[in-house]
């Protein structure tokens, strides 16, 4: 241990040797170019984005290849699902790192100290309530879902799998999200690489090895996600002595309790009611097997490149809701906005970049995913299948930059600390995804699927874009205001 407190930089009373990495790692997006700043914080966190869509993937490559595509699929159509009770937790947890970034732009250490250790009792208290929920309800929210029943023992034990490790989800999404809200979106990275190569390790030996296959690939994930908590809490523990937490931190205060749960529960409803379209656009999508049997197998594959094309844009996202958080909470609103400006233009690139790597590489994942040596029924109809998932990734393609304004727009409501108007957003967006996904669906089959989505980011930007104006204008209006007053008191 004293090893490692000399290597971190630390004497032998704990305390940093030298202040100057502080202004490095703990990073103040209160000062400076918001473009600089913006993009700087959001590349980590894009790359973080993409090893942990690795986590999945990698899963559903080795089942597809090893297993069948059946497999692949029953693993793949569990999304939704995962999306539902997933987004409700990691909602809740970006809703309490808004709380840090907002007492660490507010420069209050112990506030931010005590905001940290509220965010550590809330998280396990909720994942304690929600794995015990998840878990004896997986085979019903299947049903639910009317999931093909060549695909149902894939999708539940894998499902089942993942809902007993949603403690380790949590832990690591509070601990990632500390790191985020003071500046540092670079350590989150470097531990979920080493979690990423290791749940690859893993995937080999409990799939290939020891022939668990689809339980293999979700307890391979778990296994990794709690290796990547545990270690990113003692590094943050050690690095930062501003975040060394104490007894007296955990106190339990109802009004901090309460300041957490504003924030975060508006944000993870926001994300299970998105999660809940999901639902019911992956329902209308299984209504199809009978007739479009492909289709379900093209859906479950395109859809996992699709989500590592518009990780940019959620990058994005975190970014603007660590920048608006840390600002709102210096009162330095005018840089709030200029942050959502510069976000707009990086949303128009990070489209772009989607788009290409969607027509440049499509094809070639498509292909990874899906092997059609493995299953006979896949090999007679493989090329359909690769037509279907074409179509998707070049259809949703030319919508990303709905998809990203959202991003920006929400995150920065959400930073400011409007997640309610967030959560309304989440509603438009279920309106709009469910009512094309029965309506267009019924109409256009496979390309209602399709274009259910960004019928549901649309609805979402008119409110989203609408509300943020509306409140910063009630801001500017308020600021001014109270600069009149001071200037009449002055006189």
């Amino acid at each position: 241990m004293k090893v490692l407190y000399y290597v971190l930089g630390f004497g032998r009373n704990g305390v940093r040797k030298t202040e100057a990495f502080r202004g490095i790692v703990m990073k103040d997006l209160t000062k400076g170019n918001p473009y600089k700043l913006i993009l700087l914080f959001a590349l980590p966190v894009f790359l973080g984005c993409v090893f942990q869509q690795l986590y999945s993937m990698v899963d559903t490559v080795i089942v597809g290849n090893t297993v069948s595509a059946s497999a692949f699929t029953g693993v793949g159509l569990t999304g939704p699902l995962t999306f539902l009770i997933l987004g409700f937790v990691n909602g809740l947890t970006a809703g309490f790192s808004v709380r840090v970034a907002q007492r660490f732009g507010a420069d209050d250490k112990d506030g931010m100290r005590k905001a940290a250790a509220m965010s550590f009792m809330l998280g396990a208290i909720i994942a304690a309530a929600i794995t015990a929920l998840s878990v004896p309800l997986t085979a019903q929210l299947l049903r639910l879902m009317d999931t093909p029943a060549e695909f149902f023992d894939y999708a539940y034990y894998y499902l089942f799998t993942v809902f007993c490790g949603i403690g380790a989800t949590v832990f690591y999404n509070l601990v990632a999200g500390i790191l985020r809200a003071i500046g540092d979106s670079k350590t989150p990275l470097y531990f979920l690489i080493a979690s990423a190569v290791l749940n690859v390790g893993l995937d080999f030996a409990f799939i290939v090895g020891l022939k668990m296959h689809y339980c293999g690939a979700a307890l391979a994930t778990v296994l990794s996600q709690v290796l990547a908590g545990a270690v990113c809490f003692a590094y943050m523990l050690l690095r930062y002595p501003e975040l060394r937490l104490q007894r007296s931190d955990f106190r339990w205060s109802w009004k901090l309790a309460g300041g957490h749960v504003a924030v975060g529960v508006p944000m993870a409803l926001q994300f299970s009611i998105t999660a809940v379209g999901c639902i019911f656009q992956q329902t209308a999508l299984n209504g199809l097997n009978d007739k479009l049997a492909v289709a379900v197998t093209a859906y479950a594959a395109a859809a996992k490149i699709d989500a590592l094309a518009t990780q940019t844009l959620i990058a994005l996202g975190t970014a603007m809701a660590t920048f608006a958080g840390q600002n709102s909470g210096a009162g330095r609103y005018d840089r709030v906005r200029k942050g959502v400006r510069v976000g707009i233009v990086y949303t128009l690139a990070c489209a772009a970049l989607g788009i290409a790597f969607c027509q440049g590489l499509g094809t070639v994942l498509l292909k990874l995913f899906l092997n059609p040596e493995t299953d006979p029924a896949l090999a007679l109809r493989y090329e359909e299948v690769l037509g279907y998932g074409k179509q998707y990734l070049f259809v949703r393609g030319w919508f990303y930059v709905s998809l990203g304004l959202i991003h920006v727009y929400r995150n920065a409501l959400q930073g400011i600390g409007k997640s309610a108007l967030a959560m309304i957003a989440g509603v438009t967006e279920l309106a709009g995804r469910s009512l094309a996904s029965f309506v267009m669906v019924g109409a256009w089959g496979f390309l209602g699927v399709i274009l259910s989505d960004p019928t549901a980011w649309i609805a979402a930007d008119i409110f989203l874009i609408a509300a943020y104006y509306v409140v910063m204008a009630r801001i500017a209006k308020k600021d001014n205001e109270c600069a009149n007053e001071a200037v009449s008191v002055e006189g």
